[in-house]
């Protein structure tokens, strides 16, 4: 099975050199140096979109072209987009499907990249209605569904990542990483290096739908998810994708917290200039936990998209901050008395820097709260600060971890 789909992957490859270039496969120094490997990263953030999911969509509509000439998908993302390129490389009708909360980003971007071809359609608060909506249409104007990652000829044209990376570096890797969402990538990718290389799967925490599947035996709804690594906060995992995942090792699939992927998106920003989602640094956060096995190893990670709205830079900023314990926000008690806020800002360190202050009084009380967030250089200094502040006869509450405040106050 794997030398066949070898095959139609390579022929799927060499035709997208027809509308684009192979994405780089670049060996990144600062993470070779940091793991003792050899780390190279699969630039799917260069993209004519700026991630993997043209290929699945070149691939899947030049199969049924020039009989079919309407193509319809649901998408908030980089689906979307990819469908919308293609549509217009194909001078071919596409209908995408947006839900009516999606970011006016997107929506200009796919419109964009469509032009005169595709036709955005804004339906439905949350995705279920939209894809509703969507697959109705669909079989109202017999047009051809293009399904983010369960079909197999999207899978198939995603596995033509694994056939550049294996023609870009000469030799098979020692172990790739993935980020998974809903399983297109990952099952096109194990699908052509079968077991030739080890794999780490990565999702997000909030979103574990192939690890559910792996032990359910089945795809799963992990409903309800946490959509901020949108590119890859699928509540379940394809039937198809899972028919090519069903017997990866649970080992092989680790999970990362939404807030920890932030570190990496601004590391890589801040030191490489590289631009990535969410999704894009999953696989690169995922090198600290598989350190062990890959030292000495030459190891490639999937960045898998770079559409990245900066205006979410200062949350990302925040949640990589709060992960790292170098911000911290707590509710302070504090006396109504002369001469108290000085007290209290005594108990400051010198790298101890206030970013928030509200306060919170709503009566005439005998204390008030105020609402304070404080940034330092080293985690250790909290520790030191609410030292000094139990000291000076202060109480207060830390809320850093709070979700359900931090919806509200942070």
């Amino acid at each position: 099975m794997t030398e066949a789909f070898r095959t139609r992957a390579d022929a799927a490859t060499e035709a997208m050199r027809a509308v684009f270039p192979a994405t780089p496969l670049m060996r990144n120094d600062l993470l070779s140096a940091k793991y003792d490997a050899d780390i190279w990263l699969k630039r799917e953030d260069l993209s004519p979109v700026r991630s993997y999911k043209l290929r699945g969509a070149f691939n899947a509509m030049r199969k049924v072209i020039p009989d079919q000439q309407m193509f319809v998908c649901a998408s908030a993302g980089n689906h979307a987009q990819g469908v919308a390129f293609m549509c217009r490389h194909f001078a071919v009708r596409g209908v995408v499907f947006m839900p009516v909360t999606t970011p006016e980003q997107k929506i200009m971007k796919t419109r964009m990249f469509g032009g005169e071809y595709v036709e955005v359609r804004l339906v439905g608060d949350y995705f279920d209605q939209t894809l509703a909506q969507a697959q109705a249409f669909c079989a109202q104007e017999k047009a051809h569904f293009l399904s983010p990652f369960d079909d197999e000829d999207v899978i198939e044209g995603q596995s033509s990542v694994a056939a550049e990376i294996q023609k870009q570096l000469g030799r098979l890797p020692d172990r790739i990483v993935l980020p998974v969402g809903g399983g297109g990538l990952s099952a096109g990718t194990r699908s052509y290096f079968g077991d030739k290389v080890s794999y780490t799967f990565v999702e997000p925490s909030g979103a574990k739908s192939l690890a559910s599947a792996l032990a359910e035996g089945a795809p799963v709804d992990v409903s309800p998810i946490n959509s901020f690594v949108d590119g890859a906060a699928v509540a379940k995992l394809g039937a198809r994708t899972f028919e090519k995942l069903s017997d990866v090792a649970a080992s092989e699939v680790i999970h990362l917290s939404e807030d920890r992927i932030c570190g990496t998106i601004v590391e890589m920003l801040n030191v490489e200039g590289i631009v990535l989602e969410p999704a894009g640094a999953l696989a690169i956060e995922a090198l600290g936990e598989i350190a062990d096995l890959i030292r000495g190893k030459t190891v490639v990670c999937v960045a898998s998209g770079g559409n990245f709205d900066f205006e979410r830079l200062p949350e990302v900023k925040e949640r990589a901050q709060r992960y790292a314990g170098l911000k911290k926000y707590f509710i302070l008690r504090l006396p109504q008395r002369p001469g108290a806020l000085k007290d209290f800002l005594q108990t400051l360190g010198p790298h101890d820097n206030i970013t928030r202050f509200e306060y919170m009084k709503k009566s005439a009380r005998n204390f008030g709260s105020v609402l304070i967030g404080i940034e330092t250089d080293h985690s250790r200094n909290f520790a030191e600060m609410f030292r000094r502040i139990e000291d000076a006869g202060f109480t207060y509450t830390d809320i850093t971890n709070d979700e359900t405040l931090a919806q509200f106050v942070i």
